[in-house]
């Protein structure tokens, strides 16, 4: 029985009222939260979390490795341990991360189609990237960054550092760490499956998974299976994302592609003929009216007009299909007293797609030449660009509709095994850990849809109606054997569907990468001082990173970017590297049990990195906890941190692939000669379609030595732990973080925003535009060009009530106000333009509200338990007044700003454990409300008219689960 103190409630009623009405107060005020999401340097922890920090197997306090007792420290690390991963029933463990308000920007999730489809989920800790995030799993790095992969029911906890680390982990720890800590106790079998569906009954999710394990005296052993099956829904399938929405002069236009099914001909290259046509119709593009069959001629065709542009929105995916198997296994066994042996080793494949539109054809964009002397070519004149050449001339759209979809198919193997031997030197203090991590990801990809260059372009070529009667490719006398002529005006007639297919090829492309780790750990005390024990820990680490991709020939892009497939290009990757690496890390306590300082501790730690490719780089940190009295500590750590390239920013060759732009030149009367080389100077340039040809590479094809990213990460905090309120903890962190040297594949729409913005800069010479101003292709490389200011401010609330006959309840709130988030794309252009984000969404960058929150609110009575989850992303903006940062929301006017309006979501989920059966089931309610999401507008945004990375797409979501457990 729980034992009252002396000045129990029975004693004083007033302060019994008081503390009641605190009570009370607070559950109100923080409306949601939940013990099972909290800050993990809050006080009022359990004692089992205590227990964890002194024992060598708990000692995942992410953000140091020192053994201390204290749960607080100077890390802000907010906790989810395994009941928050169960109640709120997502189906992967991405689902759950990229759901705390510390993660913004670009995150990949399975929402995302377009540039997606992998299955995987990325974390993007203040918005940095999902490089600039380490992932670790027991401390030790993740080979494959998709957190999806790792088997729900092997973890324990996930512990999320929003601070800077890199002196303690090394390399990506900019914008902080996601631990994931793994079970290390577990008898019995337990099976849990679950099943869920959307109010429009799709969407549906299957899971399986089984957990059995077993501890004795010396040993433990814990394994377990699951399998995830994720229906595909349609972009079709909801009223925002069924068309393709274009915001226009302020209104909403049913806008697709250019590359239409009919095929659609802009003329504007001064010939005859094609001013003859453009003034007979009085406009400067064109369209094949429909249900025109045969040779079509200049009668043919009508103004192009809105209504003639492709809905490709249909054919695209909301939520991407996913079939993931995982296994894994977790042991111990203890030789002695001194030493015990363990592994963590875990399994997982992936089998996902995306599919998008028929492939369109840009004679332009795609570099092929539609000639004047094709047999079914009325008008005489060339359309597309000379590859030999580069000769550009007329455009030519349309789309290959009768091929059906294109479907990029990956299949994903990922393992890792860790193992390793730990231990204690005799009695002492000091312990140690040596381990292995070896991992191998395998990805292999088939892309369905796409055409053998050569041969579209010998059938669009040159032609002739020979003496038999038959149409022939190239020319009398000279006919080329195995080619069939394409009527590229009526590119649609079924009678050309077998025609068309005989070109179809369905490219692949194969990866691996692989890590192979070594590294040894030891910590304990030093020496004691008046105000404490002086402790240090430190170890050494060597690591080996390589990967390599093969494509086929027909999929690798030369030197310029061109391949042998219409529409996208892949290349050959291939590369190592390997790292040294060195560290320490001291606890030295200043001062303790003083008037005003209970204690005062100093926290100095310092990396040392030495790269095989970017040479070494030195790391150090330093953190102060000072606690005046007992309920309140105050911390502050300053870090250096840094992010050396990947094997992909370094090796990666040319690779052609689609950009969603707004052409800064729309609209051009003159005056940026350079940014708009070519273009008309009349105003009557628009850009025809929303998507151009980017071309990116690595920085080794593009001759430039990358250095790492480096900066500073500043943190600042009160954690305030009132002993007369138990189980209330309150915590207040700001943070800042400057980098510089950042390293980044610049984005096309950069490029253009730059150059306009300054004729001088560097990105000028990454336009190709053609002849008559249309963009070709814009190059991409991955450089050291820029400079990132972000700052923010983080708040937790937790409270656990005391127990009571109605129940147990457990309330929290954590939360982040992005104050700064700004980037300077090009710091060797003294003019160039700082892109403001906070409060902002950009294609580039992805979205920045600058208020995000989430809540839970936790009940349990006997048998019973009950949640409700409440998450809100905060106001935000498309396009901006400020002209100078090229930012609209509008596709036609510049300056515009579309203001977004805040979002809450609410999940709730209720739970029965029937004890004679061992048995707990489940119910949940995701997005109660059935919130659609807002509309960012195609012109704006890839995927389904509004930002996947931020907002739920499919409505209000069922689930049920039960599991059994022997």
């Amino acid at each position: 029985m729980h034992q009252r103190h002396s000045d129990s409630p029975d004693r004083h009623p007033r302060r019994h009222a008081l503390v009641l009405a605190v009570h009370a107060a607070l559950l109100i005020g923080l409306i949601g939260g939940s013990g099972t999401l909290h800050a993990q340097d809050a006080g009022g922890g359990d004692s089992a979390d205590a227990s964890k920090a002194k024992d060598l197997e708990g000692i995942t306090v992410t953000g140091s490795r020192i053994r201390r007792v204290d749960v607080e420290t100077a890390n802000p690390v907010v906790t989810l341990d395994r009941s928050a991963i169960e109640a709120t029933g997502k189906a992967t463990l991405g689902d759950l991360v990229q759901e705390l308000p510390s993660i913004a920007g670009n995150a990949t999730n399975p929402n995302t189609n377009n540039g997606g489809g992998t299955g995987a989920s990325t974390v993007s800790l203040r918005g940095l990237g999902e490089k600039r995030t380490l992932v670790l799993v027991n401390g030790i790095r993740l080979a494959y960054n998709d957190v999806n992969a790792i088997p729900a029911n092997m973890i324990d906890r996930i512990e999320v550092l929003s601070d800077g680390a890199s002196a303690i982990y090394g390399s990506d720890a900019i914008g902080g760490v996601v631990n994931f800590i793994l079970r290390d106790h577990f008898d019995g079998v337990q099976i849990s499956s679950d099943f869920g569906t959307s109010k429009r009954s799709d969407g549906n999710r299957r899971n399986f998974s089984l957990t059995a394990g077993h501890t004795g005296k010396d040993y433990g052993v814990i394994a377990g299976l699951s399998y995830s099956d994720i229906d595909p829904v349609p972009a079709g399938a909801r009223d925002y994302s069924k068309d393709a929405l274009y915001l226009i002069d302020g209104e909403p236009v049913k806008q697709g592609s250019s590359a239409t099914p009919s095929g659609s001909v802009n003329f504007n290259d001064g010939s005859a003929a094609s001013s003859a046509l453009a003034a007979a119709n009085g406009c400067s593009r064109v369209t094949l009216n429909p249900g025109v069959s045969g040779a079509a001629g200049p009668g043919d065709f009508h103004c192009y007009n809105g209504s003639d542009s492709y809905n490709y929105q249909p054919y695209n995916l909301l939520q991407t299909p996913q079939k993931r198997t995982n296994a894994f296994v977790i042991g111990h066994y203890k030789f002695n007293d001194y030493v015990r042996a363990y592994v963590n080793s875990y399994f997982s494949k992936t089998k996902s797609s995306s599919v998008i539109a028929p492939i369109p054809v840009f004679a332009n964009g795609d570099n092929f030449l539609a000639s004047a002397s094709s047999y079914y070519n009325p008008f005489g004149v060339d359309f597309g660009t000379d590859r030999t050449t580069g000769t550009s001339t007329n455009d030519l759209n349309t789309r290959l509709t009768l091929l059906g979809n294109r479907r990029y198919q990956y299949n994903t193997y990922n393992l890792q095994v860790n193992p390793g031997l730990r231990g204690s030197f005799g009695d002492s203090s000091w312990q140690w850990d040596t381990s292995i991590n070896y991992g191998r990801v395998r990805q292999d990809s088939i892309n369905y849809g796409f055409l053998d260059y050569a041969k579209f372009n010998q059938a669009v070529g040159p032609s002739f109606m020979d003496t038999d009667g038959t149409v022939r490719c190239g020319t009398a006398g000279n006919a080329i054997a195995g080619c069939t002529p394409l009527n590229l005006f009526n590119i649609n007639d079924p009678s050309g569907l077998s025609n068309l297919q005989s070109m179809v090829v369905n490219p692949s492309v194969g990866s691996v990468y692989t890590v192979k780790q070594l590294e040894a750990n030891a910590n304990g005390d030093l020496f004691d001082l008046p105000a404490g024990t002086v402790s240090l820990a430190t170890g050494l680490s060597y690591r080996k990173e390589s990967t390599s991709t093969s494509a086929d020939p027909l999929w690798t892009a030369d030197e310029n970017g061109l391949c042998g497939v219409i529409e996208y290009c892949a290349s050959t990757l291939a590369g190592r590297f390997n790292v040294k690496e060195a560290y320490a890390e001291t606890l030295i306590p200043l001062l303790a049990n003083l008037p005003g300082v209970r204690s005062l501790n100093l926290t100095v730690g310092t990396r040392w990195s030495d790269y095989s490719t970017v040479g070494s780089s030195t790391n150090s940190k330093v953190s102060l906890e000072w606690r005046p009295v007992e309920d309140l500590l105050l911390r502050g750590t300053v870090s250096e941190v840094f992010r050396a390239p990947n094997t992909s920013e370094l090796y990666a060759g040319v690779a052609g692939d689609s950009a969603t732009v707004n052409d800064p030149c729309n609209g051009y009367t003159g005056g940026h000669d350079v940014a708009c080389a070519n273009v008309p100077t009349d105003g009557s340039y628009r850009q025809a379609d929303g998507q151009i040809s980017g071309k990116a590479s690595g920085s080794e094809v593009a001759g430039y030595q990358l250095k790492p990213e480096t900066g500073r990460s500043y943190d600042i905090g009160v954690v305030y732990d009132p002993h007369w309120l138990e189980g209330l903890s309150l915590s207040v962190d700001s943070w800042k973080i400057n980098l510089k040297d950042t390293i980044s594949t610049v984005s096309a729409q950069t490029v253009l925003n730059q150059c306009y913005a300054n004729p001088s800069s560097a990105f000028c010479t990454l336009i190709h535009r053609n002849g008559n101003g249309t963009i070709n292709y814009v190059a991409e490389p991955t450089v050291n060009l820029g400079k990132l200011w972000a700052a923010g401010t983080d708040f937790a609330a937790t409270y656990r009530l005391p127990e009571t006959r109605y129940g147990r309840f457990t309330a929290s709130l954590n939360g982040t106000y992005m104050k700064r988030y700004d980037i300077n794309p090009d710091t060797t252009d003294p003019s160039s333009v700082i892109i403001h984000n906070a409060g902002i969404f950009t294609y580039s960058y992805g979205n920045f509200p600058r208020w995000r929150a989430l809540g839970t609110l936790n009940w349990s009575h006997g048998d019973w338990n009950a949640s409700w989850r409440l998450r809100y992303v905060g106001r935000s903006q498309v396009g901006s007044a400020d002209l100078r940062q090229g930012l609209s929301a509008d596709y036609d006017q510049a300056g515009v700003e579309r203001k977004i309006g805040a979002y809450v979501y609410h999940n709730l989920q209720v739970g029965y454990n029937v004890e004679p059966w061992h048995t707990k089931l489940e119910l949940g309610v995701d997005n109660v409300t059935d919130k659609q999401p807002p509309l960012y507008y195609a012109n704006n945004t890839t995927n389904a008219n509004t930002d996947v990375a931020t907002y739920d797409l499919l409505g209000r979501f069922y689930w049920m689960r039960a599991t059994v457990s022997f």
